[in-house]
């Protein structure tokens, strides 16, 4: 069985460690996985899309339009800039938090207003205060990992396989801060 996961933000939100943490679970699980990292200006806030496919055995980095079963996005706008990667009946978390890109910023176009409505109505989207659990847990920039958390828990994954994955990817001196927001994220009521 064959798992393709799109990880969507911008850059600064840790879209490559939760690509990690996701490869970390493959190793768990004595599975092959791939990862594709795409940089969009990321050290100015741009978009940053990691495509992660874990199987028996992958073949292709890339996951195709229409075939990820599942969509992890740190930032709304990203969530429907690619929506269109979610396979029919697949998941897709969102955290709520805006991030203005610089189009925004300058007034050359406006933020989507019905974001959040069309990501709920069409995708069937998973909505999440990430950042208020993150910040809760100790460090702010611990969002990625509560959305892996939530991910982990709606996929059925066992909590010791996903705080496994998290050992392996993340430095000594940041994992008890990324373990209690794995577990925020995990035990999160939505």
């Amino acid at each position: 069985m064959q798992t393709d996961v799109l990880i969507v933000g911008v850059g600064g939100q840790g879209t490559l460690l939760a690509s990690r943490i996701l490869g970390g679970l493959a190793v768990v699980g004595g599975f092959d996985c791939k990862l594709n990292e795409i940089h969009g200006m990321a050290q100015r806030g741009g978009s940053v899309v990691t495509h992660v496919r874990l199987a028996d055995r992958v073949y292709s980095p890339v996951i195709e339009e229409g075939g990820a079963d599942a969509i992890l996005a740190f930032e709304e706008l990203e969530a429907l800039r690619y929506a269109r990667y979610l396979k029919k009946g697949g998941i897709m978390i969102v955290n709520r938090q805006k991030i203005m890109p610089t189009t925004v910023i300058t007034g050359a176009v406006g933020y989507p207003s019905e974001a959040e409505r069309t990501l709920t109505e069409r995708y069937g989207a998973i909505m999440l205060d990430a950042l208020p659990l993150a910040v809760a847990s100790g460090n702010a920039k611990t969002v990625n990992t509560v959305i892996i958390g939530l991910f982990a828990r709606r996929t059925g994954v066992a909590y010791s396989d996903i705080e496994r994955a998290l050992e392996l990817s993340v430095k000594p001196k940041l994992l008890e801060v990324n373990k209690k927001a794995l577990r925020a994220g995990y035990d999160a009521v939505l």
